[in-house]
């Protein structure tokens, strides 16, 4: 079997409809503050992209800024606003937040005051998903944009971050959405393109892209791909708990994002289970991919109220729209054999 990307919330592989539209974007030779003819197709290119994310989003009304990803639509958010926020989050929310808020053992954030707080909607690891209160001063939902039925405008949040790249567009590409009538203090200074929030050239072939997969990706998820998905993840789970008695999945009794399952061996390393897949074929990950590579215990599973061996030992499989039943199987049955070796080695 040819290998098997089961590592979409780390990226997700390029859209058709995000490349088509990207090479179409490299003939817009014009800058779009121009006011000839050039210019205005380089931002009829911008704007139309900028509709279809909004469409996508439920944002209608909103302004949609433009940013090199969540994690600088994070500072563009966060900063000097003094936000309350909880371990959980992403590593970009938590530079700019407390940290202070609890979590219960599902994973669930204990919130106090909405409007001084930041609460993302799903989670990258375990793939729980929170309610989110009204008048939410900022939420992270770029793990749950394309995945989950969400509209910003009837989710309850001031300003939300999302990027292309988790739902099928190019990398380096992002947008902070906010209320309109809410400002922001702008981080990167300049000519004051993006309505004065994130001066710069705007980047028309990532935004193009980012437009594209947010219009497919929203056609995917109308179509019911993502229940099918959520069915292949039940179908892994149900594999590998067939063998694996002492293996959890983390949030199974809450509601998770449908692609998403994480899976902890008390004592297995999830390093060493990562490299093992790779090796037999599969890609995936033990925790959030935006740490250089880094392994360590997952602060996420540790604010959940596990120790430091637990959440050493835990890894990610999350699952896309090509992902095949095939696939599931193949990779529970390279797992279980992984599992069963472990299992002897601590028998000796």
């Amino acid at each position: 079997m040819a290998r098997v990307y089961l590592d979409h919330n780390a990226t997700a592989p390029l859209r058709a409809e995000a490349r088509d539209a990207m090479i179409a974007a490299m003939d817009a030779v014009g800058n779009p503050s121009s006011v000839h003819a050039e210019g205005r197709t380089a931002k009829g290119v911008m704007e139309k992209a900028r509709a279809q994310v909004s469409a996508a989003f439920g944002a209608e009304g909103a302004d949609i800024v433009f940013t090199s990803g969540a994690t600088e639509a994070a500072g563009l958010a966060c900063m000097g606003r003094d936000l309350a926020s909880a371990r959980v989050e992403h590593d970009a929310v938590l530079s700019w937040t407390s940290g202070e808020l609890g979590v219960d053992a599902a994973g669930v954030v204990m919130l106090d005051d909405p409007r001084k707080s930041s609460v993302q909607l799903a989670n990258s690891e375990t793939g729980v998903v929170q309610v989110l209160p009204d008048g939410l001063a900022v939420s992270d939902m770029t793990q749950g944009f394309g995945k989950l039925p969400v509209a910003f405008n009837w989710s309850g949040a001031d300003m939300a971050l999302i990027s292309a790249h988790k739902l099928g567009g190019p990398k380096g590409i992002g947008a902070l959405v906010l209320k309109r009538g809410l400002d922001v203090t702008a981080q990167i200074k300049g000519g004051g393109q993006e309505m004065g929030r994130r001066s710069g050239t705007e980047n028309i072939i990532g935004i193009a892209g980012f437009g594209a997969a947010a219009a497919a990706a929203q056609r995917d998820l109308e179509a019911g791909v993502w229940d099918k998905i959520e069915k292949l993840r039940n179908i892994l789970e149900t594999a590998i708990a067939d063998r694996a008695k002492h293996t959890i999945f983390v949030g199974k009794d809450t509601k998770r994002l449908p692609n998403t399952s994480c899976i902890l061996t008390p004592g297995w390393k999830g390093e060493t289970q990562v490299m093992q897949m790779d090796l037999a074929g599969f890609a995936i990950s033990a925790g959030s991919a935006c740490s250089s590579g880094k392994v360590k215990a997952s602060g996420v599973l540790m604010a959940m109220g596990l120790n430091e061996a637990a959440a050493s030992s835990a890894i990610r499989v999350s699952l896309g729209p090509e992902t095949t039943e095939q696939e599931v199987l193949a990779f529970a049955d390279a797992w279980l054999t992984g599992h069963d070796k472990f299992r002897a080695r601590r028998a000796l």
